[in-house]
């Protein structure tokens, strides 16, 4: 097995500007909940938005190495006013586990804070009662007649179940999340390494009823952020649980990823959709496919490991050459990210995530192999 480090001078070069540009932006959006840059300047959603884990786990991402009192102190305040949140029970979904590995698991590990630790196992047991018993998933969304849907998103929240098993000592959360992984294994990733986003089942007899296009183009196109999702939440399944299965997924949505992807430009936001001139791009996937890359590098032997280490590093630069803002006009760091292309939502801008997953990546080919999923 391999560590995946790579000494090379642009890595140390980049994660001193990623430290420099976030001691900066921390300044004005403080412990607000940033998800999409907007003429420059992050939004501020609302303390139970999906995405409010990626701030403060970009925060702790650094203060892991210089423990910077600053962002410490921003994280924990963001965390504490997702409270409300946790707490309120009819606003959480399944991105429970986005949302508090960053936050709770995240200070849990560095700083070994109990009430941390307590915010973690309850998001961890909110996100076990979403199991369907019958189909073998956990359901998304919340709306009226999704009952019986799940999404690709969900692999990358299994981690706070796994996390949740290794914590109490109790294999039930473990037993939850690896069912999920093969239903995911089963409904969702293509023989090609493509994935559907949304897949229906009947919530009463668990059958399956039809695929959805989603966020994609189509049912049967490959929307680029799921393939990113289905390649990182398979090796992390893999790194919990040891099961051979999750690491060929990984390694097949890695390889389809990879042939896909534009050479020379970040990829589009569905690899099938027709290329057109308002076609939107999305670094954000480029960004979580990366650090997915190097996941699965350090799961596999080391003559092979230079295969997804070098298809990192190539992702990584081509961001950072043609993608990344180090100004003080783009609070943003990953540029040309979109959230949503079918309801034209925030379309070819910086998103947190982007900046997180980018900023993970880096930290990996730096060494860290301590993270927070």
């Amino acid at each position: 097995m391999t560590t995946g480090v790579v000494n090379e001078a642009w890595v140390k070069d980049v994660w001193g500007k990623i430290v420099a540009k976030v001691e900066r932006t921390s300044k004005r959006i403080g412990d607000s909940f940033p998800y999409a840059s907007v003429n420059g300047t992050y939004n501020s959603e609302s303390n139970d938005w999906w995405t409010n884990g990626f701030w403060p786990g970009l925060l702790w991402l650094i203060y892991k190495e210089n423990e910077h009192a600053d962002f410490r102190d921003i994280a924990v305040s963001v965390e504490n006013q997702m409270d409300e949140t946790l707490l309120g029970y009819e606003k959480l979904h399944h991105d429970v586990g986005f949302m508090w590995s960053l936050t709770s698991v995240a200070q849990y590990k560095l700083l070994g804070t109990e009430a941390s630790k307590i915010r973690g196992l309850m998001a961890a047991s909110h996100l076990a009662g979403r199991f369907n018993l019958k189909g073998q998933f956990i359901r998304a969304w919340n709306g009226e007649n999704q009952q019986g849907w799940a999404i690709i998103d969900c692999l990358l929240n299994l981690p706070l179940l796994y996390w949740a098993s290794e914590t109490t000592n109790d294999p039930r959360f473990r037993h939850i999340a690896v069912a999920h992984a093969d239903t995911v294994l089963r409904e969702f990733i293509r023989p090609d390494g493509s994935s559907h986003h949304i897949v229906c089942f009947d919530p009463e007899t668990g059958e399956r009823i039809e695929a959805r296009g989603g966020q994609g183009y189509s049912p049967d196109s490959a929307w680029a952020r799921g393939t990113s999702w289905a390649l990182y939440g398979m090796a992390l399944s893999y790194r919990y649980t040891g099961h051979q299965r999750y690491l060929d997924a990984a390694k097949r949505v890695a390889h389809f990823y990879i042939a896909n992807m534009p050479a020379d430009a970040a990829p589009y936001w569905d690899f099938r959709a027709p290329v057109e001139p308002e076609t939107a791009f999305d670094t954000s996937a480029a960004a979580c496919a990366a650090t997915g890359l190097l996941e699965i590098s350090r799961a596999v032997p080391e003559n092979e490991a230079h295969i997804y280490i070098d298809a990192a590093k190539r992702i990584l630069l081509l961001l950072t050459e043609q993608y990344v803002s180090w100004g003080e006009d783009e609070e943003g760091i990953l540029t040309m990210a979109t959230a949503n292309f079918p309801k034209r939502a925030y379309v070819n801008v910086p998103i947190i995530y982007g900046d997180y997953y980018y900023a993970e990546a880096i930290a990996k080919l730096r060494g860290r192999t301590e993270l927070f999923w």
